[in-house]
This record gives C-alpha cells, structure tokens and sequence, in this order.
C-alpha cells in the first residue's frame, strides 16, 4: 500500500491598518517579506490559527473582517510542503513588531509593497487588491 500524504492546513492574514497592510520579513527560509501567518495547530479552528499567528508574528491584535479565499496551488510552498491556506483580512491599530519566526514587521501601502515577497503572497495581494476595488474574490482556483 503506498502512503498517502495530506496537504497541511494554513492560514494567512492580509492585516489592514491606517497606514496600509502589514508584512513581516521572515528569520527561516524562503527569505523574503510575506503576510502574517502559518499552520494551524491540531485540534485547532482556522480564524483562532489566524488571530494567533498575526498576534505571534506581528505583535497586534487582529480583528478578522473578511475571507477572500482559499489558496491549494500544490506549488504555492517554496520548500516542497503541500499547504492548503485558508486567506483573511483583518483589521488592527498600533505599530506592528516582529515576533516568533518574524525577524521584521512593517506597515506598507498597498502601492509600495517591498520586492522579495515569497511563497504565492504576490498572487494574493493581487487578489486582494481587485477584491478592495469592488471586483470581486478572487477565482475559486487558486
């Protein structure tokens, strides 16, 4: 019998604030700025793995607004992990900071995103983008 390998569930939250979304630049490999977030621990429900992981990696407490999708590209992970992410906005107030596995966070506008960001975070802000403009969510394949 071969052995059957199930996609991890994660989470990433595209986190709005008065000044434009956080990223976080990350300390383990891929290096690179991404969007708070990470695996859902077991036993775990997807919107407390978000609020956590935004609060471990970025310090803030995050209001969960919306979802804008679900992402399973097979190839989403650069380290050859099969992640299925479960993607949301959320909104939080103050002055983000780098925490667990996030060397930096930052506050950028949606239209001055640093270079370097990994995984398909690109594919997301992008969705994100159309989605604030009134355009809808994002394509059920993604």
């Amino acid at each position: 019998m071969s052995e059957h390998k199930n996609p991890r569930p994660t989470v990433d939250v595209v986190i709005e604030t008065d000044g434009g979304i956080v990223l976080v630049r990350r300390k383990n490999p891929p290096h690179g700025w991404a969007l708070p977030g990470g695996f859902v621990d077991e036993g775990e429900r997807v919107a407390t793995a978000a609020r956590r992981e935004a609060k471990e990696e970025t310090g803030l407490d995050v209001e969960l607004v919306d979802l804008l999708g679900v992402y399973s590209d097979p190839e989403r992970d650069p380290r050859g992990i099969f992640t299925i992410s479960t993607v949301f906005v959320g909104r939080a107030a103050g002055a983000p900071e780098g925490g667990d596995d996030a060397a930096e966070a930052r506050v950028f506008p949606l239209d001055a995103l640093p270079a370097g960001i990994v995984f398909d975070h690109p594919i997301i802000l992008e969705d994100y983008r159309r989605f604030r403009a009134g355009k809808g969510r994002p394509p059920l394949e993604r």
